[in-house]
């Protein structure tokens, strides 16, 4: 975060100066982990439902803290406001403002996000200091707590973008506009709450409504709902797909699920050799290439990149070849019809000519979709001919329902009531030439690819 005094965050955020002097500059970094705070840095304590932050202030001060914003005084120095998260979204909203060379991008999407964020962050490193730091960030407390990363050296600040309902992204981009935003895709994630893949379109479209006529939207042109937005925003518009502005053709895949294709922008073009698994990892890496070059990357240098972009946040197709001989995929962070689809895919591709094995956990925040959103997943399974589906507690059995529909096909199902008795069913047949998908929604599946990781050496594929 940029310096600032006390008493200039109790000012930007509506509170009071507590025990300490309003002079005191804060010069570190803001974190709500009393473990990772830093010297002069901002602790911001929550009080949760089972861990109050309050009560770590003092251990926050001892390990350096300048100070404690929160909503109560807790005897050290600090800020006392009424809401914590609303002060931080303020602090946030002040903080970009005051960085006026500073490169804001802003990505949303369905699925792929946390990985295209990776990407972008990766590429945009090239041409200058970037903020994009691993993992999901992409709520009302992690967007700000991400844009306070930045500093006064910050030329690019890369921002996922969630939402569970109309309304939340643009209370994103109240906080930090972007001037590059990329729209990936709409699919049945969360289409619980948003009750249709229009709904969630709405949603996620509040990204290029919010552009600057002098900026720039990223599209999806292989997704109609995503090319449609293109009429929402007055910023520039590039479409990428297998047609637009930056496409994708000649795409091959090879025995590592790894993709090779011919990159253009219609008056260049270039040969991409993909370093990460999966023909999904195309449209992510379209996306993210179409923003460095809005950033002013060279278009050679470009091609070049991105053959090296890498898995930084976990559990997001992370593929590692154990000692034993056996593939894994770790996919495991999270699940979506579209996401598992795409996992799905991945593992017919990696495993041709092995035996395939298919662990999916239950997809959360389907709502009527539920059954039919499982039950199409097995389905899919069954037609690539994965050699086995192991569904993972009671919620996840429909995706065993869908794949026994499937005529012709010869694999086995089984059912696990819980992720004991996943390992269990793969603790009595695993074989050297497996290549095993571990997939669900979060926290469902993660034993499980923690059991099929645990050895002391993993060989990177």
């Amino acid at each position: 975060m940029i310096p600032l005094p006390l008493g200039e965050i109790a000012e930007i955020t509506g509170g009071r100066v507590t025990g300490g002097d309003p002079s005191v500059i804060v010069t570190g970094p803001v974190e709500y982990d009393s473990r990772k705070i830093g010297p002069g840095g901002l602790f911001v304590a929550f009080a949760g439902e089972k861990v109050d932050g309050h009560d770590f202030a003092g251990v926050a001060i001892e390990r350096g803290a300048a100070a404690v914003l929160g909503s109560r005084d807790t005897g050290v120095p600090g800020v006392v406001v009424e809401d914590p998260l609303a002060a931080l979204a303020a602090l946030a909203r002040v903080v970009v403002a005051r960085l006026d060379k500073l490169t804001v991008v802003g990505l949303t999407g369905s699925s792929g996000k946390t990985t295209t964020k990776d990407y972008i962050g990766q590429l945009l490193s090239r041409l200058g200091p970037t903020v994009a730091p691993a993992g999901s960030l992409n709520n009302e407390l992690g967007f700000p707590y991400t844009v306070l990363q930045a500093t006064g050296q910050t030329r690019f600040l890369v921002l996922e973008m969630g939402a569970r309902g109309i309304g939340h992204i643009r209370y994103l981009t109240e906080i930090a506009q972007p001037s590059i935003g990329v729209v990936l895709n709409v699919g049945a994630a969360h289409i619980g709450e948003f009750g249709s893949v229009e709904g969630t379109a709405q949603a996620k479209g509040e990204l290029v409504e919010a552009l600057p006529s002098s900026g720039t939207a990223i599209l999806n042109a292989d997704d109609p709902l995503v090319a449609a937005m293109a009429s929402r925003t007055a910023a520039a518009v590039v479409l990428v797909g297998t047609s637009g502005g930056l496409t994708a053709s000649d795409i091959t895949l090879d025995s590592s699920g790894r993709a090779s294709y011919r990159l253009s922008d219609g008056s260049r073009s270039g040969d991409v050799r993909l370093s990460v698994a999966g023909e999904h990892q195309v449209a992510n890496t379209l996306a993210a290439g179409a923003v460095a070059l809005a950033a002013g990357m060279e278009f050679g240098d470009l091609v070049a990149a991105l053959g090296e972009v890498g898995i930084v946040s976990g559990r997001r197709m992370d593929v590692f070849t154990r000692p034993d001989g056996i593939v894994v995929i770790d996919d495991s962070y999270n699940a979506n019809p579209s996401s598992t689809a795409a996992a799905l895919r991945a593992l017919a591709s990696m495993g041709s000519g092995k035996r395939t094995t298919a662990v999916l956990g239950y997809m959360a925040e389907l709502g009527e979709f539920e059954m039919s959103g499982h039950a199409e997943v097995g389905r899919l399974a069954a037609e690539l001919g994965v050699d086995r589906l192991i569904a993972v507690a009671g919620e996840a059995r429909p995706i065993l329902d869908g794949a026994a529909g499937v005529a012709g096909w010869r694999g086995t199902g089984h059912f696990a009531a819980d992720q004991a008795a996943a390992i269990e069913i793969l603790h009595q047949d695993l074989h050297a030439d497996d290549v095993v998908l571990v997939k669900g929604s979060r926290y469902r599946t993660w034993d499980v690819a923690d059991w099929m990781r645990r050895s002391e050496e993993v060989q990177p594929t």
